[in-house]
């Protein structure tokens, strides 16, 4: 719970330290917000959130609400202490207008603030107003209500008392982002929400509620269980095989909070979290707990003879995370970033607190609960006998390349330049529409793969399974990289994996197939931005020698009105469309001939392309598994909650 304190403990414009530069902010968006298009957009709410949710983890905040107001505007109001208002001592304004129009002033940088803080570059609020067409902010503080308005970052006026409130502490942000920064500003509901409930999950002790005045929609994430309840919505379409097993410690004043429980499936699922951050690409934390899990499950199963003397098993780090659903979460006053996206924790000092901690806390775990340490030991056993299988796979395919000089699939034809950051790959549906993108192409840079069909669903099948698909097994020779835990990203032979499929949903099945592949079993392509989805156009409109390819269906009804405008006292047939326009309906890439296909989906300076990206690893998990796992239930509520936006070809 929050603490009900209205003077703050001493929290006053002193703690308020300065980092300074603001003035670029406008001339460069994306350097601070990653990009201006929807996932820029809603990384401002992220930001401001981040402020509430510090005052959570200092101990002075249990409630969060945002409203999608209907002018398109955005409102964030937590129950903290409140922005400090008094008079900076360096800049001499309210610290308040120092924290709204200073870039990398605020409490998270002064300790006896903030021990730890959530936002991962320290950007905050400031950026926020200097990205909105306007932004007001009041802070109810002292028993009374402050308040300051901007636009485009520019206070409209000093610091000033609006009104006076009895016990009521908080800060409330209205902003309306800025039409000429963004390329959007509509703000989507499930895109907040997915990382409100990330949050609210990490975050046991507060609410957070999320309101749309536009749509009604309305909802509120608070997890009394924390990473427990996390855990089990991440496992909701799976079998459990025990319940979730809750491990916590501190140690060197680093708090680490862990929950796991094993399923029936073949593929593992760990999310680590540092202070909040979700860190993609792991770090000293995740190979702390990794290391511990390890070694305390091993020592229990020879212990406890649980494998055989005169077995062949030898259990090894992937066996005992076959299955696995975990959630890492440590906070860390002074955590140091690495890796391509900043999001690897490189403090060397957290391994070893979080393998103490695991080491101590799973030993003890286990010889209270032997019989949930029989069934992982059991489940881990199974893991090692299809790796096993596997590699024997692997050294028949080995074995196999050796005697081939060309070591790539058959149907491969490969582009000239060798070096991966010049040359992408377009994994292409069907052989038909094979022969047109190879005939398409630039022979340069550009290599072709068909597939025959759909590939095997690999959210349902054991690693020997998997690597005895053909389709799977040319695109693994394809790529150069191997799969699992023989992946080698340095090995990928193209920059580019590009997924090329009909816009139907024959089309659409074989693309979450070979999403749910690569998420699997190649994941750092997806987590380092190289797989993308190609965008052919659904129509085109024609009218005399006129001709315009059109992506979606409003884009197709754009161009109809133009010609329609182009016709001063045009005939209009029984549709209300001019007379002489013709449009034509692409369900398969093979309908079109290879100049169409290179001019509209191949050529990179007029071609659409969508990258695909590890925005919610937690959010991207449910999803595969919604759509891929046996459950039928969860999938068919998929579907019909999203069935609008789709493109159902019926």
């Amino acid at each position: 719970m929050a603490k009900n304190v209205t003077n703050g403990d001493n929290y006053t414009a002193r703690n308020i330290n300065i980092l300074k530069g603001l003035e670029a902010v406008r001339k460069r968006p994306a350097m601070y917000i990653g990009d201006v298009t929807s996932r820029g957009l809603h990384h401002l709410v992220n930001e401001v959130v981040d402020n509430s949710i510090d005052e959570a983890l200092a101990g002075y905040n249990d409630k969060v609400i945002i409203t999608l107001n209907k002018d398109g505007s955005v409102t964030v109001e937590d129950k903290g202490r409140g922005i400090p208002v008094d008079i900076h001592p360096v800049e001499k304004v309210s610290a308040l207008e120092v924290v709204m129009t200073v870039l990398h002033a605020g409490g998270k940088f002064d300790k006896d603030s903030y021990k730890v803080s959530g936002g991962l570059h320290g950007v905050g609020v400031s950026v926020v107003n200097a990205l909105s067409e306007w932004l007001k902010v009041e802070v109810y503080r002292d028993g009374r209500i402050y308040q300051q308005e901007y636009k485009k970052g520019i206070p409209q006026y000093k610091v000033k008392e609006v009104g006076k409130v009895k016990s009521k502490t908080g800060t409330k942000v209205t902003f309306k982002p800025d039409t000429e920064i963004f390329t959007t500003t509509k703000f989507k509901f499930e895109t907040l929400a997915e990382r409100m409930r990330e949050l609210a999950y990490l975050n046991k002790t507060i609410s957070i509620a999320l309101k749309d005045e536009i749509e009604g929609e309305e909802e509120v994430y608070h997890y009394k269980g924390g990473l427990v309840e996390f855990v089990k919505y991440l496992d909701e379409t799976r079998n459990s095989l025990h319940k979730p097993v809750f491990i916590e410690g501190e140690k060197e004043n680093t708090p680490v909070e862990i929950a796991f429980e094993y399923s029936d499936a073949y593929s593992d699922n760990i999310l680590s979290y540092v202070n909040n951050i979700n860190t993609h690409e792991g770090g000293t934390h995740l190979s702390g707990f990794k290391t511990a899990f390890t070694r305390t499950l091993n020592n229990y199963a020879y212990k406890n003879k649980l494998i055989k003397e005169n077995s062949k098993i030898t259990l090894t780090g992937d066996d005992f995370r076959e299955g696995l659903t975990a959630v890492i979460s440590v906070k860390v006053m002074e955590p140091q970033f690495e890796g391509q996206t900043k999001t690897k924790l490189g403090n060397g000092e957290v391994k070893g607190v979080v393998e103490t901690i695991v080491g101590e806390k799973l030993a003890e775990y286990l010889e209270e609960h032997p019989a949930v340490g029989r069934k992982i030991i059991d489940k881990c056993t199974r893991a090692a006998e299809a790796r096993m299988a596997a590699r024997k796979a692997r050294e028949l395919v080995r074995r196999k390349n050796a005697l081939d000089t060309m070591h790539l699939p058959g149907k491969l034809a490969d582009c000239s330049i060798t070096d991966p950051e010049h040359c992408e790959i377009y994994i292409v549906e069907g052989d038909s529409a094979g022969g047109s993108a190879k005939q398409g192409r630039d022979r340069r840079f550009q290599a072709i793969l068909p597939l025959r069909g759909k590939i095997l669903n690999v959210e349902k099948a054991k690693i020997n399974k998997i690597l005895e698909n053909n389709e799977i097994k040319s695109i693994v020779a394809a790529l150069g990289s191997g799969i699992g835990s023989d992946f080698d990203a340095e090995k990928v032979r193209y920059g580019k994996i590009i997924i090329m499929t009909d816009a139907d949903v024959d089309g659409s099945h074989i693309r979450t197939l070979l999403l749910t592949f690569f998420y699997r079993h190649m994941r750092d392509l997806v987590a380092t931005g190289k797989v993308y989805i190609a965008q052919p156009p659904l129509y085109k409109v024609k009218k005399g020698k006129e001709e315009i390819y059109a992506y979606d269906d409003d884009e197709r009804d754009k161009v109809i009105a133009r010609f329609r405008g182009n016709g001063k006292s045009a005939e209009l047939d029984e549709n209300g469309l001019p007379k002489g326009v013709n449009i034509s309906r692409y369900k398969g890439l093979g309908e079109m001939n290879p100049d169409q296909l290179w001019e509209t989906t191949m050529n990179p300076e007029t071609r659409t392309v969508l990258q695909v990206n590890l925005e919610s690893a937690a959010a991207a998990d449910k999803i595969f598994e919604t759509l891929m796992g046996d459950s039928v239930e969860p999938r068919r509520a998929f579907i019909e909650k999203h069935a609008k936006y789709a493109n159902l070809d019926v």
